[in-house]
């Protein structure tokens, strides 16, 4: 698996960048569901960073069900569960994620926002 650069440049930390990229990758497709990753190490000494850097961002994307670490045998894109979401849900949900990480939101928060939004006007009428 070939990693695309990192850009210092922007705002995002590297951890972000990177577990965006994997993330997007992956439900592009262009991950499937199996690949194995590379080590945390490995994939550290590509990129020029720090190997914390890298379980970082393996540990949010296996919070996220994007990848499952199975102890020695390594971190590889998860299997897809259920029917697929379209690209649009999953382009807007990483928005959110981006959006609310950046509000500095944890997740149970953002999940409450996003219940209440799934909700709807039904939530005022009850």
């Amino acid at each position: 698996m070939t990693v695309l650069p990192l850009n210092p440049a922007l705002p995002e930390p590297p951890f972000e960048q990177l577990r965006t990229q994997i993330a997007r990758r992956a439900a592009d497709g262009d991950l499937p569901a199996g690949t194995k990753l590379p080590t945390v190490r490995a994939l550290a000494e590509q990129l020029g960073l720090a190997a914390n850097t890298v379980a970082r961002a393996y540990k949010e994307l296996e919070a996220d069900g994007v990848v499952v670490t199975e102890g020695r045998r390594g971190t590889f894109v998860a299997a897809a569960t259920g029917a697929e979401a379209s690209h649009d849900v999953q382009a807007a949900a990483a928005e959110l994620a981006t959006a609310a990480r950046r509000s500095g939101l944890t997740l149970a928060q953002t999940q409450r926002l996003l219940d209440a939004a799934w909700a709807g006007p039904q939530s005022a009428r009850t």
